[in-house]
């Protein structure tokens, strides 16, 4: 056991640095909160050189695959594909307000599928505020937009596995492939999605506008460099050379080789090759297309990549392990593995509610972490342990937004709006997803035990 002082210092850093993921003063980068985190833990000593190892093998490897898919993100922002996809959002709406409601909700869902949550908060929100701004939508009229499209981007990370970081080092807590994830987890998730749209739709059919105004040609008015694109480097006039025609081939191309990188992943997993070797390949290979079609060579991404992903998560799971040393998973589990044990549907909605009650109070990167750490100390049997972290993903996925600050996704959303000055209170958030949020997690951890029990 460890003494009360380092006990008391692990305590804190976890509580600090929560804090300063929530608070984010001065806009400060979360990897600098859970570094300093990390190092507290070390000092006080309740995490080892042993867990040291052990805490490198697991994380690296997902935040090598999520780093890679957004190097692959930035790629195709360079080729403008985001701006073409939203220049086809807006063509498809076809002057309807609720087709652009589930158009938008469409591109969001497959931009997580294709990348991951944050990346597309990244991508689709600053897309859709010159979306909604050109279409000259009040700011009430462009919230069931921009809040429908922030939940679905986000909650989108469940169905796979890999959309997520939290939820790939989670997965190798649990050694569970990638593939066995999906097989279990796409088709609930995916319904539980449905489910989630049906519902803010109903909440939202009063505030869409009936019709908008017809949009011909680019999309895109003469000031709209004053907006804020966290990835943007004026890609639209990059292709300017080529016809609509020959534009659209183009980006149907890319699209295609995503979206074979992205199957690759799940059959790499199900030969137990590293997920992360394919997504460097992946990326490389769209480097090497980007500098042969627009002569931008590679060096740019040293600069671009997000390396303080893996700084981030390396520090929080260095904190998630102290906490787990001095005891916090010890005492879930006394509480809870004689309720989980021997029955899948506890397994399934007990989990799921309490991964969605931690991550709604302390962000969901920490409270999978503790959730699923929990879970390899309960002795289920092998079902009963993949049900229960399944439950976990959803409670962290979809149960996490009922408050703005319970994903890393929704902070940086939230931040992004008021950088374009579009206003959206807690309240204006909260109205929605208290009534969405609840049922969806029910709905959700019903159906996967359905599932799960006719597969198996």
């Amino acid at each position: 056991m460890y003494g009360s002082v380092a006990t008391s210092i692990t305590i804190f850093a976890f509580i600090m640095t929560v804090i300063l993921i929530l608070w984010r003063p001065k806009d400060i980068n979360e990897a600098i909160p859970s570094s300093l985190g990390a190092l507290l833990v070390l000092i006080s000593g309740t995490v080892s050189l042993a867990d040291f190892g052990q805490i490198s093998a697991t994380v690296s490897g997902a935040a090598i695959t999520i780093m890679a898919t957004i190097v692959m993100a930035v790629v195709l922002e360079s080729f403008g594909f985001f701006i073409w996809a939203a220049e086809g959002l807006a063509a498809r709406a076809k002057g309807s307000g609720i087709r652009l409601f589930w158009y938008v909700n469409l591109i969001c869902f497959l931009m997580t599928l294709f990348f991951n949550n944050d990346g597309s908060i990244l991508i689709t929100t600053p897309i859709l505020l010159i979306l909604l701004q050109n279409l000259g939508l009040k700011n009430h009229q462009k919230i069931p937009y921009l809040l429908s499209g922030a939940l679905v981007a986000t909650a989108s990370s469940a169905p796979i596995g890999v959309s997520n970081i939290v939820n790939l080092i989670a997965l190798k807590i649990v050694h569970m492939s990638l593939y066995m994830h999906t097989l279990m987890m796409f088709v609930p998730a995916t319904l539980g999605l449905l489910f989630m749209v049906l519902l803010l739709f109903l909440i939202c059919y009063r505030s869409l506008p009936a019709r908008l105004p017809v949009i011909h040609g680019k999309l895109w008015s003469h000031n709209h460099h004053a907006w804020h694109h966290p990835l943007k480097e004026n890609a639209e006039t990059k292709i300017t050379s080529m016809t609509t025609k020959q534009r659209t081939r183009f980006m149907q191309k890319v699209l295609l080789f995503v979206f074979f990188v992205r199957v690759s992943l799940f059959v790499a997993s199900y030969l137990s090759i590293p997920i992360e070797i394919v997504s460097v390949i992946g990326s490389a290979v769209l480097l090497g297309w980007r500098w042969y079609n627009l002569k931008i060579p590679p060096t740019d991404m040293i600069k671009k990549t997000p390396w303080h992903i893996l700084v981030f998560a390396f520090g929080m799971y260095i904190i998630i392990y102290g906490i787990h040393n001095i005891g916090f998973t010890h005492w879930l589990v006394t509480y809870f593995q004689p309720i989980v044990n021997g029955s899948l549907l506890n397994a399934s909605l007990i989990m799921g509610g309490v991964q969605s009650l931690m991550s709604t109070l302390f962000n969901n990167h920490p409270a999978l972490m503790i959730g699923t750490l929990t879970l390899t100390e309960m002795n289920l049997d092998p079902l009963t342990l993949k049900i229960a972290y399944l439950a976990n993903v959803v409670g962290s996925d979809i149960g996490s937004l009922l408050l703005p600050i319970g994903t890393l996704a929704s902070l940086i959303w939230m931040h992004i709006l008021r950088k374009n000055k579009v206003k959206i209170h807690w309240k204006d958030y909260t109205r929605i997803t208290i009534l969405v949020i609840p049922p969806t997690v029910l709905f959700t951890l019903f159906v996967l035990y359905y599932w799960v029990s006719w597969l198996f």
